[in-house]
């Protein structure tokens, strides 16, 4: 026979059994967050990035990661390219745009330049996952220390705008 002595403790223990379950289970969903939800230390594991496009450009975040610009410059042909790619910063997304546009604050003189629609074989028609400038100019302010520059790029009918991250402290094997 059962005292109330022995019920409490089966109780006790039962009751124990099932609140250390519960916080192996609570670390177990931890992964299953999103990043913005995880702690600091492993948002970075949960979002790998590359670090240079698919074309080994210079990668520019447009509207929280939904999209990337990929930027090629190119010293030999004097040449800036855009590339519109995914999320994942992976592959191209040929949008409808004729054109996108960088911004470019070099001192106290803001300057804009227009990159036409250039699309790829892939791309299909009527739309471009490449943009192409062939200004000079353009180039070397993407090169000036402390300019700041702006993609500009509406895809969808909804405009992003991505700071451009670019210096000159890097090889020219592949027409960065």
């Amino acid at each position: 026979m059962m005292t109330g002595y022995s019920f409490q403790m089966m109780f006790t223990i039962a009751s124990l059994s099932l609140l250390v379950a519960g916080c192996g289970s609570e670390t177990a969903t931890n992964d299953s967050k999103p990043p913005s939800e995880m702690p600091p230390d492993t948002v970075e594991h949960a979002h790998a990035h590359p670090s240079e496009g698919p074309h080994h450009g210079t990668l520019i975040e447009l509207g929280g990661e939904e999209y990337h610009g990929e930027l090629v410059h190119d010293d030999a042909a004097k040449s800036v390219t855009i590339y519109i790619l995914d999320g994942t910063a992976k592959r191209t997304v040929p949008i409808e745009a004729t054109e996108v546009v960088i911004n470019v604050k070099h001192g106290d003189a803001p300057e804009q330049f227009r990159l036409a629609a250039s699309p790829t074989g892939d791309d299909p028609a009527g739309k471009s996952s490449r943009f192409v400038s062939n200004d000079a100019e353009l180039g070397e302010h993407l090169d000036e220390e402390g300019a700041e520059a702006t993609l500009v790029v509406t895809i969808e009918g909804k405009s992003f705008r991505g700071r451009i991250e670019h210096g000159h402290d890097h090889g020219h094997e592949h027409g960065h």
